[in-house]
């Protein structure tokens, strides 16, 4: 059964965010110039140590920033539907951010029990979310919601929408919440996290039912992971954040295959994707800086084993590299411009 009901068409990038910043309680820049662009069916990895502001950058686009954060620089941008004009998220009001959250952005987080009611049936909230966010009716709300909840693939819909979410396993309740966030046809799917907690039979079962979403709807994917596998089996493109800055980013498996920033390449060590036969951890060495601190040039440099003193003397690029790559380093900047 299909969750494909009405896609709205949007032109341009469905999601547009230009040289945002973040700042934290006593104005410290814990988010610094960081801007992508996310286009329909695309699916997005956010990747990088905890710290680093993947989940400032995803709660900047959907609203819902930590008491204390606020956007201080930069644009937020949905792509227009039909005859409308781009929404500009970081100027919407909360009562704004209601016909857009929900409707137009979905998201799904970590620990999906915390996210829903305890004392209210997964179907009723579901079909709650129909009624306020489509405006169906009673009845309809409940054919839709078992609808959806066939569609991502909880056996016997029917009883599942009677159930409390304690009666749910981790990986059901996050599918419930999938069928929550997509309910309303979005564009764009916010997944934070989405599949950390999940064994990973469950996890990839949840990738699997995002991809098909992808395909079936032109949802646009916009993920954040530790988990470089999960980004290389599901992602067109990565993005890889250091210290509140993007460092690298372009498609996927070019940048596994062949990272252009030392931290990718550090990550990629960590990760050992493919290498089954190790008996021994690799770490980075160091700790990444504290939110906002004020660094004169790379923010990865002193725990780089390439450093030079050039690295160090200002502020490092994000450097075009042709084929859709950027990088933040000196070292393969002679072979692109500046952003």
């Amino acid at each position: 059964m299909s969750v494909l009901v009405e896609v709205p068409v949007v032109a341009g990038p469905v999601l547009s965010v230009d040289g945002l910043d973040v700042t934290v309680s006593g104005g410290a820049l814990a988010v610094q110039g960081v801007s992508f662009t996310l286009g329909r069916g695309e699916a997005v990895g956010l990747v990088g140590e905890s710290g680093s502001g993947k989940s400032l950058t995803c709660r900047s686009a959907l609203g819902v920033l930590p008491a204390g954060c606020e956007v201080t620089g930069g644009r937020i941008t949905l792509g227009a539907t039909g005859s409308g004009a781009p929404t500009e998220l970081s100027a919407l009001t909360r009562k704004q951010w209601n016909a857009v959250r929900g409707r137009r952005v979905g998201a799904v987080f970590q620990d999906p029990a915390s996210y829903l009611n305890p004392s209210l049936t997964v179907g009723r909230q579901l079909a709650e979310q129909l009624r306020v966010g489509r405006g169906l009716p009673r009845a309809a709300a409940h054919t839709r919601a078992v609808e959806l909840f066939g569609a991502v693939g909880l056996h016997r819909p029917d009883e599942v929408f009677h159930q409390f979410p304690h009666e749910l396993s981790g990986g059901m309740l996050q599918r419930v919440l999938i069928a929550i966030a997509v309910s309303c046809e979005p564009e764009l799917l916010i997944a934070d996290e989405a599949t950390t907690a999940l064994d990973v039979v469950i996890q990839a079962e949840i990738l699997e039912l995002l991809a098909r979403l992808r395909a079936e709807q032109g949802l646009a994917l916009l993920l954040v992971t530790h988990d470089l596998a999960v980004v290389a089996e599901s992602c067109d493109r990565i993005l890889v954040m250091y210290a509140g800055q993007i460092v690298e980013d372009g498609p996927t498996a070019e940048v596994l295959a062949a990272p252009s920033h030392p931290y990718t390449e550090a990550l990629l060590r960590v990760a050992s994707l493919g290498v089954w036969g190790r008996r021994e951890l690799d770490i980075i060495p160091g700790r990444p800086p504290e939110a906002g601190a004020e660094l004169p040039g790379c923010r990865f440099a002193d725990r780089c084993a390439h450093t030079t003193p050039q690295c160090t003397a200002g502020p490092v690029a994000l450097y075009e590299l042709g084929d859709g790559r950027r990088a933040r380093c000196l070292r393969p900047a002679a072979s692109g411009a500046a952003v």
